[in-house]
């Protein structure tokens, strides 16, 4: 009886293992398309240097046994961006879970102060009622739609103005982080090429839309 609950077992982890490999074949394939339409790199190796080539996005920051692959490295609209699946892992044992996800980080013409955007959830709702909220703004439909943290206030409010929010909120929907020359796009799932395609549009359309003024006076730093 052992030795069949053992075979048995043993037939269950064939199965999943193959596929869970024939799954990532298939997307690595998918990503090598969509890199190869975009004129971009691709790799399917694990990068585990990716956190700390970017420590200040704290997205790369979470969990152990952390690594980037299915990298795409090239330029979107003039600016060099880099797309990748990420893998991370919490707890151990029968706690164990693996995390995987997606992002685009797109390098700034100019240099980028800390800002932190994304959707606002319950949770942001809670602690705005113990008085620990973030950045409210003129507009209160985005400031109930988005949840933004800036270590400095005034940058914040001179990068999301009338027309970045009117823009947020009609775009496609991704968390972002702006940190010195970069700025991150990613959600909690793995992107699609035309997911990939959108948070470079986002990241563009954000950036084109910073005023002339704040622009002069980044590059002046």
């Amino acid at each position: 009886m052992q030795i069949l609950i053992v075979l048995v077992a043993l037939a269950v982890f064939g199965v999943v293992a193959y596929v869970s490999h024939q799954m990532a074949e298939a997307r690595r394939r998918e990503l090598a398309a969509y890199a190869g339409e975009q004129g971009w790199s691709f790799s399917p190796d694990r990068d585990r240097d990716m956190d700390d080539r970017y420590p200040e996005f704290g997205c790369l920051k979470h969990g152990h046994s952390r690594y980037a692959h299915n990298l795409m490295r090239g330029e979107k609209d003039g600016l060099p961006v880099i797309g990748f699946d990420y893998h991370y892992v919490t707890g151990h044992g029968k706690n164990r879970q693996t995390h995987r996800f997606s992002a685009l980080i797109v390098q700034s013409p100019l240099p980028l102060r800390p800002l932190f955007i994304r959707s606002e959830n319950f949770l942001d709702k809670l602690t705005e009622f113990v008085g620990l909220d973030d950045i409210d703004f003129e507009s209160a439909e985005f400031s109930r739609e988005f949840y933004v943290k800036a270590q400095d206030r005034r940058w914040a409010y001179d990068v999301i103005h009338p027309r970045m929010m009117e823009f947020l909120l009609q775009a496609p929907r991704f968390s972002l982080q702006l940190d010195r020359g970069h700025v991150i796009a990613w959600r909690g799932r793995r992107f699609s090429g035309p997911d990939f395609a959108a948070a470079g549009a986002v990241v563009r359309g954000m950036l084109d839309r910073l005023p002339d003024y704040l622009k002069q006076q980044q590059e002046g730093t």
